[in-house]
Parts: structure tokens; sequence; C-alpha cells
């Protein structure tokens, strides 16, 4: 078990990850579209990713850790994290679902692809942590997927193949709020027993918190300590976290707020509804 993290670093990591949630909001809102309480799920564990674990070197960007989006409802959180890290310019936030970084190894970032395609993201990132194995390269390969690609079969294929060739760079972190697109989770397939499945296909699992920052910490420490295969980090996550009249049962997928809405939602995160954006 790794060393808990300080509590001045979770306290940063928790004010931003409100900073990020805020922009999220005001993007959404001024886009007139998108996923938010899905959005809102996973920014903790983005934070976490781009403010902490991705190794990433502007001199050197082929040599960068990478990161595969395979949510499309979780880019325009992955933007608002890169604009907060200032890997991205706050005129970003004004596009919510564009993509910073796509496959282009010049740029930067750590951040390569978001598939909105179901059940493509896995494969993708599991052909990018066997090239750099292939290739010796130290990078670490992390993709990010919703329940929902856990429908796909290719998705089930690429886990297969991350396990047969033992990809010890590889983690694979399931965002698991039990909403899925479809509606209410007890009408759709069910993946559970999730992380028995994941630990039968030779995958080092972790279940944990997916909004406590010492769970997500110690799970990605735990994940570069372990040699013998990937790892897959099962994270409990609540819809529209943070925002109190979006958490909890799914009800479908739900546009962007109002203004009265996005004001009371910016309140609620700590912020002021007249602030200037961007």
């Amino acid at each position: 078990m790794a060393e808990e993290p300080a509590t001045s670093l979770v306290a940063s990591l928790e004010t931003t990850a409100l900073a990020v949630r805020r922009d999220v909001v005001r993007m959404l809102h001024d886009a007139g579209s998108g996923h938010l309480a899905e959005t809102l799920s996973v920014v903790d564990v983005l934070t976490a990713l781009c403010f902490r674990e991705l190794r990433f070197d502007a001199g050197r960007p082929d040599g960068r850790d990478r990161l595969v989006v395979a949510d499309a409802a979780a880019a325009p959180a992955l933007c608002a994290a890169l604009v907060e890290r200032g890997l991205l310019p706050r005129e970003a936030l004004r596009s919510p679902h564009s993509h910073p970084g796509r496959t282009d190894p010049a740029v930067p970032v750590p951040a390569e692809d978001e598939t909105g395609g179901l059940g493509q993201g896995v494969g993708v990132a599991v052909g990018m942590a066997l090239d750099a194995r292939l290739a010796g390269r130290t990078q670490r390969v992390y993709v990010l997927l919703g329940e929902d690609e856990g429908h796909a079969g290719s998705t089930w294929e690429a886990f297969l193949a991350a396990g047969q060739y033992r990809l010890a760079n590889f983690v694979a972190i399931v965002a698991r709020s039990r909403s899925g697109t479809g509606g209410h989770p007890g009408s759709m397939l069910s993946s559970e027993p999730l992380g028995e499945k994941l630990r039968a296909f030779r995958f080092h699992t972790l279940e944990i918190d997916g909004h406590s920052f010492p769970e997500i910490l110690d799970a990605f420490a735990e994940a570069r300590a372990f040699p013998d295969g990937p790892t897959a980090i099962v994270a409990r996550t609540v819809r529209g976290k943070g925002v109190s009249f979006l958490e909890g049962p799914p009800g479908g997928h739900r546009s962007a707020l109002t203004k009265s809405e996005t004001e009371r939602a910016l309140r609620e995160l700590g912020g002021s509804p007249e602030a200037p954006f961007p």
C-alpha cells in the first residue's frame, strides 16, 4: 500500500477540481448542449491525472505518458483540466466538444484521443501501450472509460489482449456511476461483477471511491508499482458530483442547464455567477 498523500496535496487537488467543475458548468451552458451530470462525475479522476499522475514534458513530447478518453462525455472535463493546468488557453473552453490532443505527438499535452464510438478507446490505448513496450519507451498509457464501453465486445477483446501481453504500462480506469446512456441501470445489461471479470482477464484490479483523492492517488501509485501486468481501477462515481440537484439516480442524458440553474450550480461550487468567462 502506498504512503498516504499529504493533506496539502489533497486540499490543492480538491480546490482545483472545484475550478474545473465551474469551468465545465459554464462551458456547457454557453454551448447549449452536453451531458453535464456525466461530465461532472469524472472531474476528480481527470484532475488527479492531469495535475499529479501523468508525466509530460513540452521539450520531449514523444516521451510523455498517454491518455485516451474513451467516454466522449468526459471530453469537456479534460479540456477544462488542461486549461486549469495551463496547457491550453482559456479560449479553449469556448469549444467544449473539440479535443486538444488527438494523436499528434507534437502536441505537448498528455491527451491522445477522444473516441465517441463505443468500444474504440480501449483498443487504441492497448495498441499504444504495446507499441511503447516494443519500442523500449518507459511511457505509461491510461484509458478512461464509462459504463457503456463495457457493453461493447471490442472493449473486452482489448482487455483480453492487455492481459495476454501482460502490459504493465497500461491502466484502465472505469468510471462507474451505474447510470449508462440508456436510462435507469436496472433496464440495461449489467457488467457485474466487473472487478471479478477484470481479474479473470489478468488485470490487477482495484476498486475505489472515484471522488476520494487519497484513494485515487493511492491506486495510481499501486498501479505503477505492479510489474506483472495491466491494472484496472474501478472508480465508483456520482453523476452530477458537486451540484446537489444533479446528483443521484440517472434520468437519461440531460442537456445544458438554464441560466438560473447555472447560477445556482456555480454558487454551490464556490464560484460567482457574475465572474467573466473565460
